[in-house]
């Protein structure tokens, strides 16, 4: 199907611009301010009123459901297929959390494909909190080079849950994954989930100055209470990622902000952690209450980003799309709408909701309604 949208305002060139995109086996063909397409079966779209930006990438989702750690009661569920669309997420990395007893890595390749087949963009990673690293052929390696939704490896640090790997272990770990990533042709990279235990990101400086694997290869997220040590990772040439907080968007987006200010450009990202737990602890690590979180919050970060701090929406999006796609090896096929870029397109409407999405071409919401129902959804 060819497609032409018309009437959008779109940020090219430096500035918010009047603009159409034609949009074609998935990709976007051109984007100027008028083109010209003459095809008896276009379908031409206005998007009148409307904003375009690029459809966000969330490197930190609970596919297959995160918790657990008040019981089986507990467990939050696997998030629906259309919760991702419906955010505005069009590319997404699943990934397992606490839980790799009740939950395995052939659990999360398969939903993986599913958001495949469904339309999306969608990688996840092999590993959990736990070392050794569950899998699924019985390799961290083969995992990565041989599953082609793989592209590295998720592990805990600096938290009560956490397997406390030693510094050896992690150099191992985190080798596997570079050399498994350079054979074929993946970001290879070790996503840290960092708690808010004692040490802090001071394993990963220990590697950095002490060994010759790549800052890149290791990603820390979480990092909103470990502020000083982010900036000094990113300092050093590491991305930094900051988990959306829906209970405080306004500190949330105002953190998020002051990293993309004080950090080297370009190296400061944003995560959902949606559909995982968010226990609350008292000082002797006892549970106290459990919630969930919503892939929601990471567009309902971008609007409070511009409409209570009045950072550019062109700003606002940044750490959601292009930021994340370069940390992934997917830009610019991912992160911003030029030519030969994949058709992942936001419209919004003037008060910057989410009102019409494409996922690779295909429109997947429509003035704010589902075309793309999945199946056991209703």
């Amino acid at each position: 199907m060819i497609q032409l949208i018309k009437n959008v305002v779109l940020y090219r060139e430096g500035a918010w611009r009047p603009s159409e995109l034609l949009l074609a086996g998935g990709r976007i063909e051109a984007v100027g301010q008028r083109i010209s397409c003459a095809y008896d079966g276009l379908e031409v779209v206005d998007g009148r009123g409307m904003l375009a930006i690029p459809g966000y990438l969330d490197q930190h989702v609970h596919i297959t459901g995160g918790g657990g750690e008040g019981g089986f009661l507990t467990q939050v569920p696997p998030m629906r297929l259309s919760d991702p669309v419906k955010a505005g997420v069009t590319t997404l990395v699943g990934l397992l959390g606490t839980d790799s007893a009740t939950r395995s890595v052939a659990n999360l390749v398969a939903r993986t494909k599913a958001l495949r087949a469904y339309g999306l963009t969608a990688y996840c990673l092999t590993g959990s909190y736990h070392y050794p690293s569950p899998t699924l052929t019985g390799s961290v390696t083969d995992d990565i080079v041989f599953v082609e939704e793989i592209i590295g490896a998720k592990l805990a640090i600096s938290d009560h849950r956490c397997s406390h790997v030693s510094r050896e272990e992690l150099i191992r770990l985190a080798s596997d994954v570079r050399l498994a990533g350079l054979l074929s042709g993946k970001p290879g990279i070790v996503h840290l989930h960092t708690g808010s235990g004692k040490g802090r990101l001071d394993l990963l400086f220990d590697l950095v100055e002490h060994t010759d694997i790549p800052i890149q290869t290791l990603r820390p997220t979480h990092l909103a209470n470990k502020y000083d040590d982010a900036l000094r990772f990113a300092r050093l040439g590491g991305y930094i990622d900051f988990t959306c907080d829906g209970r405080d968007l306004p500190g949330c987006a105002a953190l998020l902000l002051r990293a993309m200010e004080e950090a080297p450009a370009g190296l400061v990202t944003v995560s959902t952690d949606s559909n995982g737990s968010l226990p609350r602890w008292n000082e002797k690590k006892e549970l106290v209450g459990i919630e969930a979180a919503s892939i929601q919050t990471l567009h309902e970060t971008v609007k409070t980003m511009v409409q209570v701090l009045g950072c550019p929406l062109e700003r606002a999006i940044a750490p959601a799309t292009e930021h994340v796609a370069r940390a992934l090896n997917l830009y610019p096929a991912k992160g911003c709408l030029a030519a030969g870029s994949d058709g992942d397109i936001l419209l919004l409407d003037e008060a910057l909701n989410i009102r019409t999405v494409y996922a690779m071409g295909r429109c997947m919401l429509r003035d704010g309604v589902l075309l793309a129902p999945a199946p056991f959804e209703n």
